[in-house]
């Protein structure tokens, strides 16, 4: 094991456990080198949990200006942060292998510019955690720059 450490943000240390403070990653025993495998607990490097980074980045349209400063202020979430995010999500997963791949299931077709709020709308759950998963699931490929470029994803979980 060789693990990354991680202090995430956005988060109360009473709520998760002592397994929030890595990024699990994996050390060859002859040639040590790491291996990390793909991960959405916090989508790559960044160090606020993949959870928190989709709901805000989803629900930030929806929200008032007002709304949106109280969330930031509470989170202490620097602005350009959210910018990033929101760029990753129109930008980074849109040009991915993974999400064309998964497009496809979408009609009428999904514009980059609604995602991530428009799949958890889409997606299939019996709560919002559900659909979480859901949405998480697929994008687990690009939290990393190792391992296999795409994850198969059941088609059962996404509406037609």
């Amino acid at each position: 094991m060789a693990n990354y450490p991680r202090k995430p943000r956005g988060e109360h240390r009473t709520v998760l456990g002592p397994e929030y403070d890595c990024r699990l990653s994996f050390c060859c025993a002859a040639c040590r080198r790491r291996t990390t495998p793909p991960s959405v607990r916090f989508l790559g490097r960044k160090v606020y949990l993949g959870a928190i980074i989709s709901l805000i980045s989803a629900g930030a349209d929806a929200l008032s200006d007002e709304q949106l400063c109280r969330l930031i202020e509470a989170l202490n979430l620097p602005v350009q942060t959210l910018y990033r995010w929101r760029l990753w999500w129109s930008r980074r997963v849109p040009a991915s292998a993974c999400w064309r791949a998964l497009s496809g299931w979408f009609s009428p077709p999904i514009s980059p510019a609604r995602l991530p709020g428009e799949l958890l709308v889409r997606l299939h759950g019996s709560d919002m955690g559900a659909r979480l998963i859901h949405l998480l699931q697929p994008v687990a490929p690009l939290t990393t720059g190792t391992g296999p470029p795409f994850m198969r994803v059941g088609a059962s979980t996404y509406k037609m």
